[in-house]
């Protein structure tokens, strides 16, 4: 099938735009590939130093005959997704030491979980952790030892900061080895019901405690389709897992499998063999495109269209969010899992999952076929299915036929035209709505704004009884520059209650949601933000304001709003505890919501 003419536009346009920097990048990973690895021209003394933590491989790297792999561990317990990392590192060298190579654990980097820290002050550190992760992964990886690298991390920054990593070290080669999502626990939409519930006072906390404790219950990614899984779909359909690595539970015969097949296939594509893959060739323009077509075909997290733009130019690859709006109008809606549906990761990964999806979307023209990835034969490969076989790995053709056309179906039938995403500009800026999630009735909703600088604001403002009409809660600074974009995920369960008593309601703001954001019409990610004046700086309460999905138009419309001078809060209060005052340098050097919001790239 010939590529859509769309994605074909996008990808060309990105090319063009990236002629220079991706030309730049490409010639440093060229000398970094040439001068090599190091550790052959160690003095004594740094080789020692290196091999000392490793005494049953010491002889083996002396030696320096076979590979040399760097892991680099997200592992923590405080992560349920990252727990079963824990024992992946005696693993994958006891898999290494049987094909004649070694694997050191090269460095550890954080991994914070948002779950715990949505609605606290420590979600504040969160958008700034990707680059902390990409500096400490460049800080493991610095020692110059590896021929390849092995990355372990699943959730919302983690895979982010290191794929940046992956980039920078774009010389070796980088396979991506995920941990599987826990098994289905208290369904996803029985969670939110009972949130809604307490947010109402209809319930009381240990009720709400023990649905909690129900739905995230056991080790393993969360089950909804939030960023932590829109991380492992676009691990996938970028070539950087092995074929249905992403959504296979920890703890099996199956996930060790594929984790031992990574480690063997991480040794087989170094420089030292015949078929040398490194990480900066995979992670090209048109993996990029592929993996926005990912995204917009699975309803996947908003918090990629800030990350990817940053994961981009770290491989000299720039992306704008014009891009992520036309490939959204070229890609139909194949998925239904939670929010924008009942089903969670386990169901869709069992009525096809990610083999299903990129089989069809390959079928339909809407993925690039010739990138190099990670596995042989090209995203061809990724249309298969990873089975054990007398103990043995082995692969078969995927699905052809859903399993399930509730939770996942052809592009021929999908449900619906066009992608999860849609850029929203006007005259507030330009910001981005996940309308997979919402409603048809609910992507025009035209009412009087109610101004908050906060969230627990507008948490207070609903307790008091405070919104009886139709309203449009604008929570502003809440940008990078301000305090560090953080999710403001917890608002869901208040506003679905305003929305489910009859009222229109939406949020706008220059600050993210949550990858698993719900059914209430969000325009998040309003650039310039406020504390830079933007234009959500200069509302005022009572302006009428218009968040259109259609016509992707965010406008204020009532006459000279904008004249006003910007507002100028007191941010003071963002700026210390909980580790904040080590972010100060982020906070005034962070890039625009557009580009990533980033520090180091």
């Amino acid at each position: 099938m010939p590529l859509n003419p769309a994605i074909e536009k996008v990808t060309q346009r990105i090319i063009a735009r990236s002629a220079e920097t991706r030309g730049r990048y490409l010639d440093r990973m060229t000398a970094a590939a040439e001068a090599g690895p190091v550790r052959a021209h160690l003095s004594c003394g740094n080789q020692a130093h290196a091999y000392a933590g490793v005494p049953d491989d010491q002889a083996a790297l002396a030696q320096g005959t076979g590979a040399n792999l760097g892991i680099v561990t997200a592992y923590n317990d405080m992560l349920s997704a990252h727990q079963p990392f824990e024992r992946f590192p005696d693993l994958i060298r006891t898999a290494a030491r049987a094909k004649g190579a070694t694997a050191q654990v090269a460095g550890g980097v954080p991994a914070m979980c948002d779950g715990v820290t949505q609605g606290q002050p420590g979600m504040e550190l969160s958008l700034f952790s990707r680059d902390v992760i990409a500096l400490s992964a460049g800080v493991a990886l610095s020692h110059n030892c590896f021929d390849a690298a092995l990355y372990l991390g699943v959730c919302d920054k983690i895979v982010p900061g290191l794929v940046m990593a992956a980039a920078t070290f774009g010389h070796i080669p980088a396979v991506f080895l995920p941990a599987g999502p826990m098994p289905s626990g208290l369904p996803n939409d029985e969670k939110a019901k009972v949130r809604q519930q307490f947010a109402a006072g209809e319930i009381s906390r240990d009720e709400l405690m023990a649905a909690e404790m129900a739905s995230y219950h056991s080790p393993g990614t969360c089950t909804f389709y939030g960023t932590a899984n829109s991380n492992q779909m676009l691990m996938e359909f970028m070539g950087l897992h092995l074929p249905g690595a992403s959504f296979v539970n920890p703890n099996t015969p199956l996930r060790d499998a594929l984790t031992v097949a990574g480690v063997e296939r991480a040794m087989e594509i170094t420089a030292l063999g015949n078929d040398y893959r490194p990480a900066g060739r995979v992670l090209d323009e048109k993996a990029f495109v592929n993996g926005i077509v990912g995204l917009m075909a699975t309803g996947g997290s908003t918090n990629l269209v800030l990350h990817m733009p940053a994961m981009a130019r770290a491989a000299g690859v720039l992306i704008e969010t014009e891009d992520f709006d036309e490939i959204s109008a070229a890609t139909p809606l194949m998925a239904k899992v939670y929010p924008n549906g009942l089903a969670d990761v386990n169901h869709f990964h069992a009525a096809g999952g990610l083999g299903y999806m990129i089989g069809e979307l390959l079928s339909a023209g809407l993925l690039h076929e010739d990138t190099l990835t990670i596995a042989q034969g090209g995203l061809t490969a990724y249309a298969k299915e990873p089975k054990l076989t007398d103990g043995r790995l082995t692969y078969s053709d995927g699905a052809r036929v859903s399993e399930n056309d509730r939770i996942l179906r052809p592009p021929s039938d999908p449900f619906q035209a066009t992608g999860g995403l849609k850029l929203l500009q006007g005259n507030l800026g330009a910001g981005i709505m996940k309308v997979s999630a919402v409603t048809p009735e609910r992507h025009v909703i035209e009412a009087p704004a109610r101004i908050f600088d906060d969230q627990e604001a507008v948490k207070a403002a609903f307790k008091a009884g405070e919104f009886t009409s139709d309203t449009v809660v604008i929570v502003r600074f809440q940008g990078p520059k301000a305090n560090g974009m953080p999710e403001l995920h917890s608002l869901t369960p208040t506003l679905s209650v305003l929305q489910d008593r009859g009222l229109k309601v939406a949020l706008l703001t220059d600050g993210r949601m949550s990858g698993a954001s719900g059914k209430v019409p969000a325009a998040i990610h309003v650039s310039p933000e406020a504390a830079e004046g933007g234009p959500l700086s200069r509302l005022r309460d009572g302006d009428m304001i218009r968040v259109d999905a259609v016509s992707g138009k965010i406008d204020v419309l009532t006459e000279g709003a904008l004249d006003r001078a910007p507002e100028q809060p007191d941010l003071s209060a963002n700026k210390f505890g909980i580790g904040r005052e080590l972010f100060e340098v982020f906070r005034q050097n962070a890039g625009p919501a557009t580009t990533g919001a980033a520090n180091v790239v």
